[in-house]
């Protein structure tokens, strides 16, 4: 029996040697052998991009490989692919464009890169014929894109969701295990790695929400606007604080109580009339649940479609190590011949759409009034119809819960379990007086 020809190596540049960039240089240095595959092109490093010549060579990186001129490694005859791990918008985006234009294919992990220009590169790689991979930029070590682009291609998605930022996760995961403090387990986190210096991108919900406008474009065909994903709960008087930055280690402690657990999730979901309703929003979810049980710097993503019915794919979401296994898979489907992450899906939209808030959530919502505040008059029992507050037509009168507010004593204050959609949710904790802040409305899913 013949063997298959041999197919010329493809020389790789990897630009940055930070947190993934050098664990996958690792990979390439120290075992070589687990990039070759018996039915793809062998993989060689052919040069490192760096901002710190003297820092990459002190890390083991040999000095003939680094350079200092990225665009010049790009754009080098002697460069078969891209793998950008730099980070940031500039320059990344705009040598992600001038390596997928001249025909080299690229994998990164720059979920910023994506959410904010994804409709671009897309064009940019269809029209030029190379492959634009970026399973590392959800998930971590997770593989989670490529499924959801081919083996679940055939299904009708009707909702995704999930757990898909690992830092954040950790935060809310240690103020529940030992009731420390925001700002204590935010510290802890950035000695740990898994915080930045500046944390605002994960705390916020940024970075989950670049996240989302991904899987969105791989799960509905749609490249959403990443600034129009929901990222504030409401408030009785307006907006709570994006992301998790708002949230306390009372209210922490307050969902525990009642068998809850706070995690901030990524929501992209398909509503009756047509549109896409994205939110990246902490959230109360049953503590008994694979998404309340999800703890430390674990990512979980759940997607509903029809007829497969629920997939979930759950694993480590931060660390480099994590994030190269999904790069240097990557490298080796491109060695393969295989093409983008989006696979056969048909080409998206050449802009970005703005997508619609979440509607009101099954579970209703919850609140926590700290010590010293005033409950509304007549919220004390169970089913009580808050004050002035209107139930909309249709919605029957309280007495029996669903809908009604059932107010609890937890040690750390008065937990309200609201039944009410969300203007009636709103108007009741607005009214509360005391301790002179306001109260956050925290979404419950039912799971």
């Amino acid at each position: 029996m013949s063997l298959p020809p041999s197919r010329p190596p493809l020389r790789v540049a990897v630009l940055g040697a930070g947190t993934v960039g050098r664990e996958v240089i690792r990979a390439f240095l120290e075992r070589p052998g687990s990039l070759a595959t018996g039915d793809g092109a062998p993989l060689v490093l052919a040069g490192v991009a760096v901002r710190d010549l003297r820092r990459a060579r002190a890390g083991g990186v040999p000095a003939g490989l680094l350079t200092d001129a990225p665009a010049h490694l790009v754009a080098s005859p002697d460069v078969d692919v891209v793998v950008e791990l730099m980070g940031g918008e500039e320059p990344a985006r705009t040598l992600i464009a001038a390596a997928l234009a001249a025909g080299k294919p690229v994998v990164t992990a720059n979920k910023h890169v994506l959410a904010h220009h994804g409709p671009e590169l897309e064009a940019i790689a269809r029209r030029s014929g190379a492959a634009l991979r970026f399973e590392a930029s959800v998930g971590g070590g997770t593989p989670m894109l490529s499924p959801l682009a081919t083996d679940l291609a055939a299904d009708r998605v009707r909702r995704v969701r999930g757990i898909v930022n690992g830092s954040t996760n950790f935060v809310l995961s240690e103020m529940a295990r030992d009731g420390r403090a925001y700002d204590v387990v935010v510290s802890a986190a950035k000695a740990a790695g898994y915080l930045e210096a500046d944390p605002r991108a994960d705390v916020e919900g940024q970075d989950a929400a670049n996240k989302t406008v991904i899987l969105a474009r791989l799960a509905f065909g749609q490249w959403l606007d990443p600034a129009s994903v929901t990222r504030c709960p409401l408030a009785g008087r307006g907006a709570g604080r994006p992301g998790i930055s708002g949230v306390t280690a009372a209210e922490v402690a307050a969902a525990g109580t009642l068998g809850l657990a706070l995690k901030l999730i990524a929501t992209v979901e398909r509503l009756p009339g047509g549109e896409l309703a994205a939110a990246v929003l902490p959230t109360a979810v049953a503590r008994s649940t694979p998404l309340g049980r999800a703890d430390g710097v674990v990512n979980r993503i759940e997607i509903d479609a029809e007829p497969v019915g629920r997939v979930a794919f759950e694993g480590p979401g931060a660390g480099g190590g994590a994030t190269s296994s999904a790069v240097l898979a990557d490298l080796l489907r491109i060695a393969r011949g295989e093409g983008s992450t989006w696979a056969g899906l048909p080409a998206g939209p050449r802009e970005s759409v703005a997508a619609a808030p979440p509607g009101d959530p099954a579970g209703g919502w919850l609140a926590l009034l700290p010590p010293g505040v005033e409950l509304p008059p007549g919220v004390e029992e169970p089913g009580a119809k808050p004050p002035g507050v209107e139930l909309p037509p249709g919605v029957q009168e309280p007495g029996a819960e669903p809908p009604g507010v059932r107010a609890t004593a937890t040690p750390a204050g008065t937990a309200l379990s609201i039944r009410l959609p969300g203007d009636a949710a709103r108007a009741l904790v607005a009214r509360v007086r005391g301790a002179g802040a306001d109260v956050t409305l925290y979404r419950v899913e039912e799971c």
